[in-house]
């Protein structure tokens, strides 16, 4: 027979494996719905990443009241009041099931939709999102309840709860999303929902039949210390600064680096490993650790990130930022573990945890767009993770003005930027100089590793000079960021035909050309980058050019309006641009002039392709031009079964369809080519590139699709570019609104 304390370790080990898997699968539901209704709501907004990051303010705002709600009941309520207050908010829960957007859902094109998507989130998950949000505190509260020989420090089970996140989110784009539907994915999700219900109602009978005495321990609890303000400021910086960087980065990496939606959850992933390491048994000796390596990373970060990141691939950019954010997270989140909080005031720490990711998330989006014209919050908050390295507290009161002397090398360094402003009409033959002297500066850096004022702000001045400085160098005329990312007017030089100096201005979209115009008389209705004469869309417009006279064209993305010098008289044009502000820059004659030029016969109309084109007559079209990027792709949205099929309803029976998927990181063919087998469409491809020099026409790739093969045979016999038949792929499954798959086209 088996004695007493074999029962009792059997009944700890139950006890500790029902309230973390109940954690784990909590937090693993909430990190597949956050991916699971962004893709859901992509599609009406563009596939911005600004979508993302805007569910991400929800998400965390709905958290904080989650987190609110449980350190209310659990501080001002009795356990017997908590399991019945508790069982009525999930039962109302079930009315948001199943998950679901509402029909008539369509966001407003001529203003911000932030609001509208906040508004729409609420509606249609705020409800489970909310209980699933009190999870994680309300549940360890009363684990801390239960008089386990561990409830006096339940904060281990944090780890399994972010456990569960990871793999929840790392499954979705790997697992879930290339085998599973987003019809099918939402009913698993209610099940897995009821599954929690399950878990929460099984840990609230343990605390039902423990209460008597887990309410002697609660008053037990009530003689520890309490908070200073101090502490809670303390918590409340430590975990604002890494949410707001985890925001900030994924708008960088999206912006500057490379606009690909995998790359969305990499940051989020990161930081989420970070609460898994720092809430562990091995945190302390982890922590000093990394507290050591974050100064040794700064160094190549800044030399190579900030001051010459053209040196570096994209790929290992990207992973240099990757690390210095996880080291900055680390460091912060490392320090906010350590200092944790006696269970009394468990659930005031995680509210305060809470507070802080909503603040940081939403100053990253309702007042960074507004106070800066490109992403600045994100350096900012890399200056902000190094001041909250240990040791700023002794570094300000060890003397009375020590902390002032640490200021004279940035000071220095800010007047010496200053100077090199002021010769600005010399800068380029000091360039070199320039460059040796910052990547010294950097390596001086490491010195103050054990003074964090002047790492930060050496680092910042370091950062923001040569900011500056790349901005001076490219002349940028115009910058300015809205919902759908950063757009900017850059004036640059080439030599002419006579090998004289001719200014022309460029049209950029985060770090992706977006289109370039030459100002002299002679060429400024000349079509150029992905649009030039001599490449595929030049070569369109000339095989058609004795039967297009009065062709009804429609454009899906501006640009800088290029294709319309292809425009005759006679035709009509329709031009679809989701973002505003790229109308306004296209329309300003000191920027471009192609529209002014040009589209003496063009409608412009705002708002998403798809959500437009529905509400234009069938058969309209004799060419439907796709050219929606979003920096450097193109929405998925656009690119469905059932997005080709709305295309061609609008299209002629002789209509043509072109899609432009010029693209770094996906092989965007491979989608358009299992489209045409599955709906039986001719195709012709021509992957263009010059075959001389010429300025600025450039490598870019076209599809060209017709219902009828005959419809293609101008284009097929005219010898005009090397145009081929669009290769089979036999590995695809077909995308779908209900299914897409980014990791089976990547390069």
């Amino acid at each position: 027979m088996r004695n007493h304390s074999e029962i009792k370790t059997d009944r700890n080990l139950s006890l500790i494996f029902l309230f973390a898997v109940t954690l784990f699968t909590s937090a693993s539901l909430m990190f597949v719905l956050q991916p699971m209704f962004g893709k859901i709501l992509l599609p009406l907004l563009g596939g911005s990443p600004a979508v993302w990051n805007t569910c991400m303010v929800f998400y965390q705002s709905i958290l904080f009241l989650g987190y609110f709600y449980a350190h209310y009941i659990s501080t001002r309520q009795s356990l017997h009041r908590q399991i019945l207050i508790h069982a009525g908010v999930i039962l109302i829960s079930f009315l948001a099931l199943p998950l679901a957007l509402s029909e008539n859902a369509q966001p407003p094109t001529d203003s911000d939709p932030t609001f509208w998507l906040f508004w729409t989130l609420l509606l249609a998950i705020g409800l489970p999102f909310f209980v699933v949000s009190t999870t994680a505190p309300l549940i360890q509260k009363w684990f801390a309840n239960i008089g386990h020989h561990t409830s006096h420090d339940p904060y281990y089970l944090y780890a399994a709860s972010n456990t569960g996140s990871l793999i929840a989110l790392l499954s979705y784009p790997f697992i879930l999303e290339p085998n599973i539907g987003l019809a099918e994915q939402k009913t698993y999700w209610s099940i897995g929902y009821l599954l929690l219900c399950a878990l929460i109602a099984g840990c609230a009978f343990i605390l039902w039949q423990t209460r008597q005495k887990a309410e002697t321990t609660q008053e037990s609890l009530l003689d520890s210390s309490d908070l200073s303000p101090y502490t809670q400021l303390h918590w409340l910086v430590l975990a604002f600064v890494p949410s707001s960087l985890l925001l900030g980065l994924t708008n960088f990496i999206s912006t500057d680096i490379a606009s690909v939606p995998l790359l969305w959850i990499i940051p989020l992933t990161l930081y989420l490993l970070s609460f898994i390491i720092v809430f562990s048994k091995w945190n302390p000796v982890i922590h000093p650790l990394m507290v050591r390596l974050q100064p040794i990373v700064l160094l190549p970060f800044i030399a190579y990130s900030f001051i010459n990141p053209a040196v570096l691939p994209y790929w290992m950019d990207l992973t240099l930022h990757l690390l210095a954010f996880f080291l900055a997270v680390m460091v912060c989140h490392g320090e906010l573990a350590k200092n944790r909080p006696h269970t009394r005031h468990l659930t005031t720490f995680y509210l305060i945890m809470s507070f802080a990711g909503m603040l940081g998330g939403m100053f990253n989006t309702f007042v960074a767009p507004f106070i800066f014209d490109a992403v600045y919050e994100y350096p900012i908050m890399i200056v902000a993770a190094l001041l909250l390295r240990p040791g700023l507290k002794s570094s300000i009161t060890k003397h009375n003005l020590a902390w002032a002397r640490q200021l004279i090398l940035p000071a220095a360094l800010v007047i010496i930027g200053l100077i090199v402003y002021a010769s600005g009409e010399n800068l380029p033959q000091y360039l070199d100089t320039i460059g040796v002297g910052l990547i010294l500066i950097t390596g001086l850096t490491f010195a103050f590793r054990r003074q964090p004022i002047t790492l930060a702000l050496l680092t910042g001045t370091l950062i923001f000079f040569t900011q500056g400085l790349h901005g001076l160098m490219s002349n940028t005329l115009y910058q300015e960021r809205s919902f759908f990312g950063v757009l900017s007017v850059r004036e640059s030089v080439l030599a002419d035909e006579q090998n004289r100096p001719e200014k022309y201005h460029e049209l950029f979209h985060g770090t992706t050309k977006h289109g370039a115009q030459r100002l002299t008389a002679a060429h400024i209705q000349t079509p150029l980058t992905y649009y030039s004469r001599p490449g595929p869309m030049g070569q369109l417009f000339k095989a058609y050019d004795n039967n297009n006279q009065s062709w009804q064209i429609g454009i899906v993305g501006l640009g800088a309006g290029a294709l319309t010098c292809y425009a005759k008289p006679q035709q009509q044009w329709t031009l679809y641009e989701i973002d505003p502000l790229v109308v306004e820059v296209a329309s300003n004659p000191a920027y471009f002039r192609y529209l002014q030029q040009c589209s003496h016969n063009a409608t412009l109309r705002i708002g998403d392709a798809r959500l437009s084109l529905k509400k234009e007559p069938d058969q309209l079209f004799d060419l439907l031009v796709m050219d929606a990027f979003s920096s450097d792709a193109v929405p998925t949205h656009l690119l469905t079964q059932e997005a080709l099929e709305l295309y061609f309803r609008k299209l002629k029976p002789g209509g043509l369809l072109a899609f432009h998927i010029t693209n770094r990181h996906l092989a965007l063919k491979k989608v358009l080519s299992d489209h045409a087998k599955q709906l039986q469409l001719s195709a012709l491809i021509q992957e263009f590139k010059p075959q001389q020099e010429i300025p600025l026409v450039v490598a870019t790739d076209w599809v060209v699709l017709a219902k009828r093969p005959e419809a293609l045979e101008p284009l097929r016999i005219s010898r005009l570019g090397n145009w081929q038949k669009l290769p089979l792929y036999f590995d695809m499954k077909p995308w779908t609104d209900d299914f897409t798959n980014i990791v089976s086209i990547w390069k």
